[in-house]
């Protein structure tokens, strides 16, 4: 009987979500609720094969700056983003960065996926987690 071939091993990306303020909820829900785009690129990341190895969030950000490349260092191959705004947003420079990740040979992934259509009950429930994390609500 011949022995039974291993599963190839996850390959490990680093999810990158924009930080935006809670004014924007009512405008961009989407910007604002990093735990649904966390979501699109997990959901993503399970179909293809990858393990997500940390979780940046971030606005504006230079392509430079260390928080960033930190896991990529720690062999993470790919960047995952839900989708090109979510890149725009998260980014000083999406171009920049696409640039920089095809230089160091790391994939950079938008996962496209479509945005949740928020109801006020959902986004009643971003504004309460995102407003209320000193008091002691865990986002259920």
């Amino acid at each position: 009987m011949p022995a039974a071939t291993p599963p190839p091993p996850e390959r490990r990306a680093v999810v990158l979500a924009s930080l935006v303020p809670l004014s924007e909820l009512e405008t961009s829900p989407f910007l604002v609720d990093t735990r649904s785009q966390y979501a699109a690129c997990r959901a993503w990341a399970e179909e293809n094969g990858y393990a997500i190895a940390a979780i940046v969030e971030t606005n504006n950000a230079p392509v430079h700056t260390p928080a960033l490349w930190h896991d990529v260092e720690a062999g993470a191959e790919a960047f995952l983003c839900a989708s090109p705004l979510i890149l725009d947003t998260a980014l000083e420079s999406a171009d920049d960065f696409a640039e920089r990740c095809a230089s160091r040979g790391i994939e950079l992934i938008t996962v496209e996926s479509p945005e949740p259509a928020y109801t006020a009950e959902m986004k009643a429930a971003v504004h309460r987690r995102l407003s209320l994390p000193t008091a002691g609500y865990d986002g259920c």
